[in-house]
């Protein structure tokens, strides 16, 4: 259980430091005047979102590292999305680099999507299913900024 709870801390911490390099971010005038695509959530949907993501990602990551024997690997893959995911919000947010924030977050997609090859049952795939799909709709978003802005 100690190691769920490591989970549980990297990932909301992830969000944690994720938030604190977004800044004034969404109400920020910069995002305020994008034009942003027609299917944009409103504001509170992301916190649920990534609330949700994070829950089901961290009961995922303490199943697979308790039944891998090698979870060295896994642990790789870990960090690497780790890294990306709090990388992310200071690219778009703070430095406005729209387009390195596109290969950020595509990026962190083939590392979460990779994740799938751990998997060996349908609740793992349905715990892993909602980071992945919230991924390709926030690419679209970061998609569309970029190329409409």
């Amino acid at each position: 259980m100690i190691r769920l709870l490591i989970f549980f801390l990297l990932n909301f911490g992830a969000l944690a430091l994720g938030g604190m390099f977004t800044g004034s971010g969404v109400p920020s005038a910069w995002y305020q005047q994008l034009n942003k695509a027609p299917w944009t959530p409103p504001g509170w949907v992301f916190g649920a979102a990534w609330t949700t993501i994070m829950m089901c990602f961290s009961v995922l990551m303490f199943q697979l590292t308790r039944e891998q024997e090698r979870w060295w690997p896994l642990l790789g893959i870990y960090a690497l999305q780790w890294i990306l995911n709090v990388s992310w919000n200071p690219l778009f947010f703070a430095w406005h680099y729209t387009g390195w924030a596109l290969v950020c977050i595509v990026s962190l997609l083939f590392c979460v999507c990779a994740f799938f090859l751990f998997t060996r049952n349908l609740t793992q795939v349905l715990l892993l299913a909602p980071y992945a799909i919230w991924l390709c709709i926030a690419c679209s978003l970061n998609a569309y900024i970029l190329i409409k802005n």
